[in-house]
């Protein structure tokens, strides 16, 4: 039982902070103002692991690199923290975990965007985090968009979305299983 919840809690803040180092560099990769709520929430929590990090890999082709190798090593240290109570890793496995829960995190918060994104749109589309989730959302829906037709003035793209990133979830979840051996 302690293991689980050691293992719970590594998970939680590994999630949170690797899923906000990917939220760093998309913001960054949309060129998303610093001037805006969200924008400040995501700097705060990830400025002590990206600002050391930005002196060694600059942001190069409009990526935020720094952002990105954070994300990389939150990953990798807490699967190997989730992995050393039984023996010493392989540095080949911790590696494609680390990959994977990048990936992981990064389904969770296209999910977690557009999720954000419909609920302002339906209580408050006019609240000051609003425009900032419109305009990281925009770039996902917009193929969607091109496709699929309003149909009474409803638009289901959030929703073909959402329903995209649950099938590419458990895609990746099965080719992890089955890369790391766990099927």
């Amino acid at each position: 039982m302690l293991y689980d919840i050691f293992r719970f809690v590594i998970d939680t803040v590994g999630d949170i902070l690797g899923s906000a180092l990917l939220l760093r560099a998309y913001m960054q990769w949309v060129r998303l103002s610093p001037r805006n709520p969200l924008s400040g929430f995501v700097f705060t929590i990830t400025n002590w692991l990206v600002l050391p990090l930005r002196r060694v890999l600059p942001g190069v082709g409009g990526i935020d690199w720094a952002s990105v190798v954070g994300a990389l090593l939150v990953a990798l240290v807490v699967n190997l923290l989730l992995v050393l109570p039984f023996g010493t890793p392989a540095i080949g496995g911790l590696i494609v975990a680390s990959l994977f829960a990048c990936l992981k995190w990064a389904t969770y918060l296209v999910f977690g965007l557009v999720l954000v994104h419909v609920i302002l749109s339906w209580v408050n589309p006019h609240a000051p985090m609003a425009p900032a989730v419109d305009m990281l959302v925009a770039p996902m829906l917009a193929p969607i968009r091109r496709v699929l037709p309003t149909f009474g003035g409803i638009d289901f793209s959030p929703l073909v979305l959402i329903l995209i990133v649950q099938v590419a979830q458990m895609v990746i979840a099965r080719v992890m299983a089955m890369t790391l051996g766990l099927f």
